[in-house]
């Protein structure tokens, strides 16, 4: 098998000529409180963003999407290719991925919305979070405005089975790798390419598995491989999209109710749960990564090591039955957080997971201030009479706010904890 030859991609693509249309920047209003870009595109969702000074660049859905945020406003631009070659994709034999056609009506706003699941009022899932947790209550406010991105399920389920005893970064990596050799070519922003993701068909070439161990994916080659022509092969169309949660659906599509939700989560949960399982390289986690990150359970709670350590420290996990992380156990910190924060369950604790990763452990998305406001109940109580029993209720209010940014030198390489805040322990320690 021959080597992919990086030098003759690099000549061909730049000698290409071809337009791109960009759109003018638009903004929608929103707060750092409600949506923070700098946490909710590095927490482990997605990784596929790039930061280039203030601004995120994917390619999503047939363009290249720009987003940046203010203190008030989410801006948003996207690029669109009008002229652009197939891309060429290794292996040489396979068809490349096509570029959708350009659309007459720009869904850009749509799309945003969607991506972004702006519809949930967050402010108010945080407050009925902290009502019921004290340990969210504390950890809350630090890291305000993270959400739950509605991706696609098939990008979800590619990033999560690389996401196999990996970081964020390494993960990100592969992503990039995987979109560059197989993906369609949608333009460049300065003399960066950006790549969309490669449909199924193109990976579930027999050649795809050397070919991505050439690229330094190791064992989860084979598991991409497997898994893409598992899904071309064994299922129809759309069989990773017809198990979405019916209240979040595809962009486009009609919200329908999705049942009662049980200890365990709602029967389809489940359903989708156990046939991810049925996928090489989809593990109980992986599952619940794409249920929640692609297919929109939000009771769905992937127990990975961090989220096992905030079990045992947090929600006294790691005692008796529960000492070690067996499928019992795994299946019992689920329900436990489901009982604390109902179907929006994986939601909630992927803002402790955040809060858990090292790469933002000295970084605030934004300063809050946490007010326990106390007002006279409006009102009758029992029986009609009168009560002056104060109500109180808890605002997250944005006081002042800090965004990073870019990350230190050291986190971009490793994702470890920066040598600035080591020696200051040090030092700390002598004294």
């Amino acid at each position: 098998m021959g080597q992919i030859d990086h030098s003759v991609l690099t000549t061909v693509l730049s000698e290409e000529v071809y337009s791109m249309r960009t759109d003018a920047w638009r903004k929608l209003p929103i707060s750092l409180t409600e949506l923070c870009l700098d946490t909710t595109l590095r927490c482990g969702q997605s990784f596929r963003w790039r930061k280039v000074e203030d601004t995120w660049f994917c390619a999503l859905h047939g363009r290249i999407l720009s987003l940046r945020q203010d203190t008030t406003h989410l801006h948003y631009q996207a690029s669109f290719s009008e002229s652009l070659p197939e891309p060429l994709t290794p292996p040489p034999s396979a068809p490349g991925s096509k570029v959708d056609p350009l659309p007459e009506d720009d869904n850009t706003e749509a799309l945003v919305h969607h991506y972004l699941n702006l519809g949930p009022n967050l402010t108010e899932l945080y407050e009925q979070w902290s009502s019921v947790d004290a340990n969210f209550k504390k950890k809350a406010p630090k890291f305000a405005g993270v959400r739950i991105l509605k991706q696609d399920a098939w990008e979800a389920l590619v990033g999560f089975i690389c996401s196999s005893n990996n970081n964020i970064i390494r993960i990100s990596q592969m992503m990039e790798k995987l979109c560059l050799h197989y993906g369609p070519l949608l333009g460049y922003i300065g003399t960066t390419a950006y790549h969309d993701m490669p449909s199924p068909s193109i990976l579930a070439d027999p050649k795809v598995e050397s070919q991505l161990r050439q690229l330094g994916f190791g064992y989860r080659a084979k598991y991409l491989y497997q898994s893409a022509a598992q899904i071309c092969q064994g299922h129809s169309i759309g069989w990773l999209d017809n198990l979405r949660n019916p209240e979040s659906p595809i962009i486009g599509q009609k919200i329908a109710a999705a049942g009662d939700m049980q200890p365990g989560g709602r029967a389809g949960y489940r359903a989708a749960h156990e046939e991810l399982l049925s996928l090489q390289g989809v593990g109980p986690k992986v599952a619940d990564c794409v249920c929640l990150m692609g297919l929109g359970w939000g009771e769905a709670v992937p127990v990975d090591t961090h989220v096992w350590q905030i079990a045992q420290r947090d929600y006294k996990f790691g005692k008796g039955k529960h000492s070690s992380l067996t499928k019992a156990t795994y299946d019992a910190v689920g329900d436990r957080f489901r009982s604390l924060w109902g179907k929006e369950a994986g939601w909630a604790h992927s803002v402790l997971f955040t809060a858990d990763l090292r790469a933002f452990s000295e970084r605030l998305s934004a300063k809050i201030e946490v007010k326990t406001v106390k007002r006279e109940a409006e009102g009758s109580g029992l029986g009609g009479a009168a009560t002056s029993k104060p109500a109180t209720e808890t605002k997250f209010e944005v006081m002042e706010t800090k965004i990073k940014r870019e990350l230190l030198q050291e986190e971009e390489q490793d994702g470890s904890v920066p040598s600035k805040t080591v020696s200051r322990a040090k030092r700390r320690k002598k004294t």
